[in-house]
């Protein structure tokens, strides 16, 4: 490529990059802009820097004198953290069997699965609800995981499942000849195999559970037990909004997540481009 091809290219992508990030920037910029008023200013860069924002959402108190966003940030966490396990101990299993077992009903349950990731979550937000009050779970973290595993357990299958078809029954095979059991072959052939699999869904499901807002809105009543997406919208009212507080909110709710990624972006590359076999 010549240079001057190259310098177009570099040039055109770093035009994409700043679009990209100039809405970043710009809630950066209100989090770090000091005092109330909304700054309509194109420019990205505040005027002046101050953190009052974020100790005013990081020590917000109730009427009670607890600690609301620390007790928000442990419901985000706790809520996340217990739907990617039940999502991925549940669909690990599921996408092994039907990846490598052929029974009655199989394509049957497969469509059903993908079928449930058709309708978005408020259409069965009613019937949920209803459950939920009738098991006594309205306004609980456990109660809203249960809801979340009706829709990370249906998608942590179908993303599994199709990285398990791609690993060689014929490692399977060589283990049963030496004397290895199904649960042995599970657990240190085709897991160790599927971490990058792994890594992606367990990233994917952590997220939806993390950023979800509407059900979570619905479901909780208690402040103290909001997590931080619903806590977020309490800066924004009808008839007025503290956009200082609401940028810095975002960007304290946005940091573990995107810890997260950077914590498992190695593996997630692998998840996208790694095939079964390894060597």
């Amino acid at each position: 490529m010549s240079r001057w091809k190259l310098a177009v290219a570099n040039a055109v992508l770093a035009l994409a990059s700043f679009l990209a990030l100039y809405p970043v920037l710009w809630v950066v910029k209100m989090a770090l802009q000091p005092g109330q008023a909304f700054d309509a200013s194109p420019s990205p860069i505040p005027d002046a820097i101050s953190l009052e924002h974020f100790q005013a959402v990081i020590g917000q108190v109730d009427g009670k004198g607890r600690w609301l966003f620390g007790h928000q940030l442990f419901n985000s966490l706790a809520v996340s953290l217990a739907t990617t396990a039940v999502g991925l101990l549940l669909a690990t299993t599921a996408a092994y069997a039907f990846s490598r077992f052929r029974f009655e009903g199989r394509e049957g349950l497969l469509d059903a699965l993908l079928l449930t990731q058709i309708f978005p979550g408020v259409v069965v937000m009613i019937p949920l609800y209803v459950l939920l009050d009738a098991l006594g779970l309205v306004d609980s973290l456990a109660g809203l995981v249960l809801v979340y595993a009706t829709t990370s357990i249906p998608f942590c299958t179908f993303q599994l499942k199709g990285y398990l078809d791609t690993i060689p029954k014929e490692l399977e095979e060589a283990a049963v000849l030496d004397g290895a059991s199904p649960g042995t072959i599970f657990v240190k052939i085709v897991l160790p195999l599927a971490r990058p699999a792994l890594a992606v869904t367990a990233l994917f499901a952590f997220m939806t559970a993390w950023n979800e807002y509407v059900l979570a809105y619905t479901f909780l009543n208690d402040e103290a037990s909001f997590t931080l997406p619903v806590a977020l919208k309490r800066h924004v009212g009808d008839y007025s909004a503290d956009w200082g507080r609401f940028a810095a909110g975002a960007i304290l709710t946005s940091a573990p997540v995107m810890a997260l990624f950077f914590a498992l972006q190695k593996h997630l590359v692998g998840g996208l481009t790694a095939g079964g076999v390894k060597g």
